[in-house]
This record gives structure tokens, C-alpha cells and sequence, in this order.
């Protein structure tokens, strides 16, 4: 058998030498048969080229409105904290008695200062619950996105106990239970950041409004844990917004352990002034 002329060999495909073929790969000008053929916008690519241009083109990223990076798309601290906040109410009909232990009554808070939390996630009816986590549905995912698991977990929990030192200054003979204190946390610190990021908050302000409200109406509703929600979760965003660079972390952390490390002081400056002054 006689070797093939350099004209008749380009003609048969580069991968498959037995396979005749008068198509060419349009980024690289090689013959390539039917099966080597990947469909381009203009003409067909043999593939080495396919390869290649996957190697050398930017993956694209993702363009979301961001305060900091999230760790996932996926709010896995909202759906727990639902998830947990279901439990307990299931836990609080099959044994009643487990309320006491986890309701804010503030005379209590020194022998049970935990249930300045624990409260956020008992709840006293179904309707009751049903309003808060309707709400933390809504507006949690939205949240978490923009600040990232462990941001948003610090700022729900300092929101909550927020709201029970609140409780404890202004109406400190009323015990309180639901996750509403948190809640308004979240509604705060979404304004604050809406208006950080420039968007309208007009619509927000009104349901903020309508809902703190209600508590001055409505009875058993405690405004006051609504109320100190509502500022410790507004003051939590201004400090991330306020330290979103890379540099600031420390800062952040700084100012978030303040917070909280304020919080604890507001409570026992609460009963020092009761036990000193009987108030």
C-alpha cells in the first residue's frame, strides 16, 4: 500500500485517520469527522478546541447584592430555627409543664437568666406561632443571604435578648414568651439595611408601624420586647454595614461582644437599682 499524499491526509480526521471527512474545526482549521463535531455559533469545533476555550474562559460570577459573602443559597439557620421553634411548640402540648421553664418572667431572671432567650422560642398558641414564623419565612432567607449564617444566627439571638431586657426595664412584672422580639430584630435590621443599600423602605416602615402598634392595643401582645427587638436588631446591621470590609472584621466582632457585653449590663444595673431603691 502506498502512503497517502499530504492532500489526500487532510481530508481524513485528525482523531480518526480511516474516517474521511471535508469538514474543518473553525477555531483550529483541522478535518474532523461526524463524531468529533461540536456544534458552534459559527460553523463546528473539534474537541481540543472545546477543551481548551473551557480552560481559558472566566467562569462567570455571580452578581448578588451582598453585605458580606454567604456561606450558602440555602437558609439553613432560618429553616432551623423554625424547625427547633416547631419542636418546642409540639414539646409545650405533650407536656405543658415545660413552659414554665422556658418563659421570661423577669423577677426570675437570677435564677434563670437562660430564659432570657429560651423565650423566642416557645410560644403560647398556634396562631401565635404561626405570625412569627409566617414572618421569619418571609424575611429570614432575605436576611441570611445578605449576612451569611453566623452574621444572621447573632443577630436573631441578640434581637431576642434584646427584647427580653427590654421586658425586664419596662414592664418588669410581666412574664413573656414568643420569638416576636426577635422578629421585629429582623424587621430592624432590614430597614437598615434596605436603607444602606438604597432601596425603598416605605412599605417596610408602615408593616414595622402597624405591627408595633398593635402591641399598645392588643392585649397580651408586649410591645416592649416588640420595641427592644426592633432596636438592638436596627443597631446590629448599622454595625455591619458599618464594618463590611475584610479589614473591619475585628472591629465587627468587637462591636457585636459590646453589644451583647451592653445588654448583660443593662440587666444586672436593673436589679441593682431594685434591690438599692426598691424600683
Amino acid at each position: 500500500m502506498s502512503a497517502a499524499t499530504p492532500e489526500a491526509s487532510a481530508n481524513y480526521c485528525y482523531r480518526h485517520p480511516d474516517r474521511q471527512s471535508w469538514i474543518l474545526c473553525q477555531r483550529c482549521g483541522r478535518t474532523i469527522c461526524t463524531e468529533c463535531q461540536t456544534p458552534a455559533a459559527v460553523g463546528v469545533h473539534c474537541p481540543e478546541c472545546i477543551a481548551e476555550a473551557r480552560r481559558t474562559t472566566p467562569k462567570p460570577r455571580r452578581r448578588v447584592s451582598v453585605l458580606l459573602r454567604p456561606d450558602s443559597g440555602r437558609p439553613v439557620v432560618t429553616w432551623t430555627i423554625m424547625a427547633i421553634t416547631a419542636l418546642v411548640y409540639l414539646l409545650q402540648a405533650v407536656v405543658p409543664a415545660v413552659t414554665q421553664y422556658l418563659i421570661y418572667y423577669p423577677p426570675f431572671t437570677p435564677w434563670a437568666p437562660w430564659t432570657m432567650l429560651t423565650a423566642i422560642i416557645a410560644h403560647s398558641s398556634f396562631v401565635h406561632l404561626a405570625v412569627n414564623m409566617l414572618t421569619l419565612f418571609l424575611f429570614g432567607p432575605m436576611i441570611e443571604h445578605l449576612l451569611g449564617r453566623w452574621r444572621f444566627l447573632v443577630l436573631y439571638l441578640l434581637a431576642g435578648f434584646g427584647g427580653s431586657v427590654a421586658v425586664l426595664w419596662l414592664a418588669p412584672h410581666t412574664g413573656v414568651l414568643g420569638a416576636s422580639g426577635a422578629i421585629f430584630g429582623l424587621l430592624g435590621a432590614f430597614f437598615v439595611i434596605q436603607r444602606g443599600l438604597g432601596g425603598n423602605t416605605a412599605q417596610l416602615v408602615v408593616v414595622i408601624a402597624l405591627n408595633l402598634g398593635l402591641g399598645f392595643f392588643v392585649p397580651r401582645i408586649s410591645w416592649q420586647a416588640h420595641l427592644g427587638g426592633l432596636i438592638i436588631g436596627a443597631l446590629v446591621a448599622f454595625i455591619y454595614m458599618r464594618t463590611r470590609e475584610r479589614s473591619k472584621r475585628g472591629v465587627q466582632l468587637a462591636l457585636l461582644v459590646s453589644t451583647g457585653a451592653l445588654l448583660v449590663a443593662a440587666t444586672v444595673a436593673r436589679f441593682v437599682m431594685a434591690i438599692s431603691f426598691g424600683i
